[in-house]
């Protein structure tokens, strides 16, 4: 299975729109209570993405396995992972928050070993090594500069649920009704984030232009379109080689983070990144050799 042009252009997308989202965030909760802010995004985005697909002909019927599927990939991308992100946001920048969830394809090697009985070859283990000791370099760094350590724990929760979500996307849209099942899912997050919110956090929202285009950015691109793009990119290229891609996030993310809202990069930043990078970067193409179930 080859990598056409459009593969590759999809991929370098959704790495832009998922990198952005972390500083699409931080900006946001400055303005509004982080797990409100995020069930009203995941409402209005599940609401658009059903609307378009029964405008596209798409059908809303689903095995009861899929169903299952859906709602937890729902539940624990949307809700815990992005929802322990947001309120982490609140004490940590946005760029740490990326890189410590560019672990993804890292962690999703490490559950394949463990979980699932996945072989790890020496590339692969050479990988993990790496972007193991990328992530505890910058970690090490920024929590003896007082980065709040309850944000940090946080977003390695969140990244351990994105683990588990991403072992669920394989299989959950073999039919082809990609645009709901993403709206699904956004629906199963958005409530179980308005139950959190309702029991943990106080609702508070101040109107500023800021949090217009933060939360319209979360919603249309960093959201519905970003995750519509990763669903037909895993489609067409399967779960693998798509995960490829995540390789450019710890880049994006620092990039992105520093140019729009100003955030500090230093060396040692730089230098993690780039070790986390090469870390991902060796365990996708030790997989890449390997074939590829889409099923």
């Amino acid at each position: 299975m080859k990598m056409d042009i459009k593969s590759i252009v999809m991929g370098i997308s959704f790495a832009l729109m998922w990198s952005s989202a972390f500083t699409a965030a931080r900006v946001a909760v400055a303005y509004a209570a982080p797990l409100h802010l995020l069930a009203f995004r995941f409402l209005i985005s599940g609401i658009l993405a059903l609307v378009i697909a029964r405008l596209l002909g798409e059908h809303w019927s689903l095995s009861r396995r899929q169903w299952f599927a859906v709602i937890m990939f729902g539940i624990f991308q949307n809700g815990i992972y992005l929802g322990t992100n947001f309120v982490a946001m609140q004490w940590i920048e946005a760029n740490l928050a990326a890189i410590i969830a560019s672990l993804l394809p890292l962690l999703v090697a490490g559950a394949g070993w463990m979980f699932l009985g996945e072989k790890l070859t020496k590339t692969t283990i050479l990988g993990l090594l790496a972007g193991t000791a990328g992530v505890m370099m910058i970690m090490v760094y920024r929590l003896s500069a007082g980065a709040e350590i309850a944000g940090v724990i946080l977003c390695f929760v969140g990244v351990a649920a994105l683990t588990f979500a991403t072992l669920l996307v394989r299989g959950i849209t073999r039919d082809g009704n990609v645009i709901s099942t993403v709206g699904f899912s956004m629906l199963a997050g958005s409530a179980a984030l308005f139950v959190a919110a309702r029991l943990g956090e106080p609702f508070h929202w101040t109107w500023s232009w800021p949090l217009v285009i933060s939360f319209g950015y979360s919603v249309l691109i960093a959201g519905l379109a970003a995750t519509l793009v990763w669903f037909y990119l895993v489609r067409r290229i399967g779960p693998t080689r798509a995960a490829t891609f995540h390789f450019l996030n710890p880049f994006f993310g620092v990039v992105i983070a520093a140019i729009f809202v100003n955030e500090s990069l230093t060396f040692r930043d730089v230098l993690g990144v780039v070790i986390i990078s090469l870390g991902i970067l060796l365990v996708q193409v030790s997989r890449l050799s390997k074939p590829v179930n889409t099923t």
